[in-house]
């Protein structure tokens, strides 16, 4: 992508590569935290109410040396966060809008009525990438799903793109993740007309069946250590 006439904005503009990941450089995870992450994706998919405090003295009981610092990176690298209330909730983005929860008591009777969308992160034998889908709420269907090194918001919009040119649902229901919340993402959805709904905070299990998938594609059985 090393033009010497167009600049590296508009050549970025034409392959619609956000420049974040045309700059971005993989920075290398060492063998030993690649060891740990894969421990706590297996111990977090049995215990997904463990946090960084109970995820540390479990892995100390394993015989690891490792302190709170270190697993609280990880676990955020990876996404993961203890699923039981918190006194405290973390505030969303002020520069992105939250929309409420639009599911309770909606009865959902055919396919292509409500739409879901989620992140997870994936193991590999030398490093992680992550994984966005979008599934029909009715029958359970993956609609469109994209890979990516980072978490930006791209990688969604595009997932998002090909499930809407499958089918336009009345509801879209995500989590309130930064990508989701991004005026890219929400921008296409308000585009097509279709009423966005999302998770109250810290509550997982409003996406519960997208959450399912993850629970089948995040077996620790498919990332040998």
């Amino acid at each position: 992508m090393n033009h010497k006439v167009i600049p590296i904005t508009r050549q970025c503009e034409l392959l619609g590569l956000p420049r974040s990941s045309f700059y971005y450089k993989p920075v290398p995870v060492s063998d030993f935290n690649l060891h740990l992450m894969k421990l706590i994706d297996r111990q977090y998919t049995e215990m997904p109410f463990y946090g960084v405090p109970r995820m540390t003295a479990w892995l100390r009981r394993q015989g690891y040396r490792v302190n709170r610092k270190r697993i609280a990176r990880l676990m955020r690298t990876m996404g993961l966060e203890g699923i039981t209330p918190k006194k405290r909730l973390s505030k969303p983005n002020r520069e992105h809008t939250v929309y409420p929860y639009l599911l309770k008591n909606v009865e959902v009777t055919k396919p292509g009525q409500v739409f879901c969308a989620d992140i997870t992160y994936i193991p590999m034998r030398k490093g992680f990438i992550y994984l966005t889908a979008v599934m029909d709420w009715y029958s359970r269907h993956v609609l469109s799903w994209k890979v990516s090194l980072t978490l930006d918001a791209a990688f969604c919009v595009e997932a998002l793109k090909d499930a809407l040119a499958i089918a336009i649902p009345e509801i879209f229901n995500t989590d309130q993740g930064s990508q989701f919340t991004s005026k890219d993402f929400i921008g296409i959805l308000q585009q097509h007309n279709v009423a966005i709904s999302m998770d109250g905070k810290g509550r997982v299990f409003d996406n519960i069946f997208i959450e399912r998938l993850w629970r089948t594609v995040c077996n620790p059985a498919h990332y040998p250590l």
